[in-house]
């Protein structure tokens, strides 16, 4: 069973692990130099506000989940972890909370593209470069409710 919680300020270097772990595993296409300039927002800007954690039993986080205005922020899954059901329940319960739910998902990160179509979103445009600048292309989406 899943349990889900707020962020304490505690469960910061866990955040960051899975984060690396997780960017480590499917965001191939960062250059070090980005990859770390990200880091280095992420240690600031994650103090700062909520997320929402999935721990195990021993309440280690396991995954987290950043929702700013109905957009998905973050979705990070610890790799160990991928296939067990965690970044569906927090799309769902995302969506219970935003049924007009948004994501952007780099289109070079192909598995996040498909899972997210896969859990009812729908293409619905692209950027050249991520919210940073960067040029890192996004795929815009948006969640659609079933008919």
């Amino acid at each position: 069973m899943l349990t889900f919680r707020p962020s304490t300020d505690k469960d910061l270097p866990r955040v960051m692990e899975i984060w690396r772990r997780a960017v480590d595993a499917t965001h191939h296409f960062l250059a070090p130099v980005d990859k770390s300039a990200i880091e280095a927002e992420l240690m600031e800007f994650f103090p700062q506000v909520s997320l929402q954690l999935s721990v195990d039993a021993a309440d280690i986080p396991q995954g987290f989940m950043f929702l700013h205005d109905g957009h998905l922020e973050a979705l990070f899954i610890d790799p160990d972890q991928h296939g067990q059901g965690i970044g569906k329940a927090f799309i769902s319960r995302a969506i219970a909370a935003h049924p007009e739910l948004t994501a952007d998902v780099n289109e070079q990160n192909p598995e996040a593209l498909a899972f997210y179509e896969q859990v009812g979103f729908v293409r619905t445009g692209t950027s050249s470069h991520d919210g940073q600048g960067r040029p890192y292309p996004l795929i815009h989406l948006r969640h659609q409710s079933p008919m």
